[in-house]
């Protein structure tokens, strides 16, 4: 992870949306909450955490080593000027979901609703990168074939693979842990050129770019 993290490549997204999900990888988000700080300060960076999330990682963890906006993903208790949805849809010009759980996926290809985030998603024009997290047999389940097999027929979604993980339950080398958060930023951002979202100078990216997301698409 270490090695991954010194690789601060240039980005063009302006404004990243990141969600973190109920996997135990959501733990290392405040290490990286620190490296998109300290590498790509011209991004603008909020956060929105699942309630299964919060077992994992705190919102005054990621607010403290981030410096920015941490949210629930719930309905807010009180009423907000602008709907919390369409602010999470509207606001970004990319989205990372690291880690993303079988869960999430699942409600995400549902066309489901059911929190602010997943509205946000099927709602948004921005590119969305998503990095599954798998208990062991998460990769081989039909249901996460089904799942990734329709929201890659979204023209703004890519899913980068997960790579072999030691479970956290049996020890072992079986699970499936989510891509470094360096390669699913870069899957984000080459995306984001190829939809034409305009990068920091104001141009649309080349349409080139896309295949260079897309690579990233292959399951393991």
């Amino acid at each position: 992870m270490t090695g991954a993290a010194s690789a601060g490549e240039p980005v063009g997204v302006r404004r990243l949306l990141v969600i973190g999900t109920g996997s135990v990888t959501a733990a290392h988000l405040p290490f990286w909450a620190g490296w998109l700080k300290g590498g790509h300060p011209g991004t603008q960076v909020r956060y929105v955490l699942t309630e299964a999330a919060t077992r994992f990682v705190t919102r005054e963890a990621l607010t403290a080593i981030g410096g920015c906006e941490v949210l629930a993903d719930r309905w807010p208790d009180e009423p907000e000027p602008t709907a919390r949805h369409v602010d999470l849809a509207q606001w970004p010009d990319a989205v990372v979901v690291l880690p993303a759980t079988l869960d999430y996926l699942a409600r995400l290809a549902a066309g489901l609703g059911d929190s602010p985030s997943v509205l946000a998603l099927q709602c948004t024009r921005a590119a969305i990168a998503l990095a599954p997290a798998l208990p062991p047999g998460g990769a081989e389940s039909p249901a996460y074939a089904e799942h990734t097999a329709r929201l890659r027929t979204r023209r703004n979604v890519v899913v980068v693979p997960p790579h072999p993980g030691r479970s956290t339950s049996s020890g072992r080398l079986e699970a499936w842990a989510p891509a470094s958060f360096p390669e699913v930023l870069a899957a984000a951002d080459g995306l984001r050129a190829a939809l034409g979202a305009p990068g920091p100078d104001g141009r649309a990216g080349p349409e080139q770019e896309h295949a260079s997301a897309r690579h990233l698409t292959e399951d393991p």
